[in-house]
């Protein structure tokens, strides 16, 4: 079910981390988002407290469009304190959920969220996650769906399923916002060359 804007060839790019963020994660969040919003791209989370809040707020402020993929049904408002937000975006943005309408959160809806988002966009920015977030459930599921991930040095240097995924194809380091602007740069520009190529093909 959906509520809100869509948009025929939407460029989006998930913004994914951990609820409990630190300092530096909701900077990065911050100014990876505004890059994103700079370059047209639309910034998808999945409304959770952290780096998903401040990824939706973000892209909200700078006049971006933003996704809320979320784990509930479409008139449930979960966490409580993001009600307001998830209204805005539903107003504003666009508001996805595949359970039926008034499904209360459950354990087991958010991987299925996750694997929503990591198809949705063209690539998964994971900013901050523990060992065992629900980033890194997403970071794999788009790995197994041959998404491509981006993962911050917060993530690559302070969790074991970080340093293990960057040996994985499609796996890219960003240690700066320069990092994240090239990679989602290039991969933005895939989808035109493939059709170049089956253009060319085709005559």
């Amino acid at each position: 079910l959906a509520r809100g804007h869509r948009a025929d060839d939407d460029i989006a790019v998930s913004v994914v981390g951990s609820r409990n963020a630190s300092e530096r994660g909701i900077q990065m969040a911050t100014a990876i988002s505004e890059v994103l919003v700079s370059m047209n791209v639309t910034v998808v989370a999945g409304l959770a407290a952290g780096i998903d809040t401040t990824a939706h707020e973000t892209a909200l402020r700078r006049g971006g469009r933003t996704v809320a993929v979320i784990g509930t049904g479409i008139r449930k408002h979960y966490p409580a304190a993001n009600k307001k937000l998830q209204e805005r975006i539903a107003n504003e943005g666009l508001l996805l959920s595949q359970f039926w309408p008034d499904a209360p959160p459950q354990r087991h809806n958010f991987p299925m969220r996750n694997a929503v988002m990591s198809g949705y966009g063209i690539a998964t920015v994971v900013v901050e996650a523990g060992e065992h977030s629900g980033a890194r459930i997403q970071a794999r599921m788009a790995v197994q769906h041959g998404r491509p991930v981006i993962l911050t040095d917060l993530v690559a240097s302070g969790t074991e399923w970080g340093r293990e995924l960057l040996d994985r194809p499609d796996v890219y380091l960003a240690s700066s916002i320069d990092d994240v602007t090239t990679c989602v740069d290039e991969l933005a520009k895939r989808p035109t060359e493939l059709g170049a190529v089956l253009s060319q093909i085709a005559v």
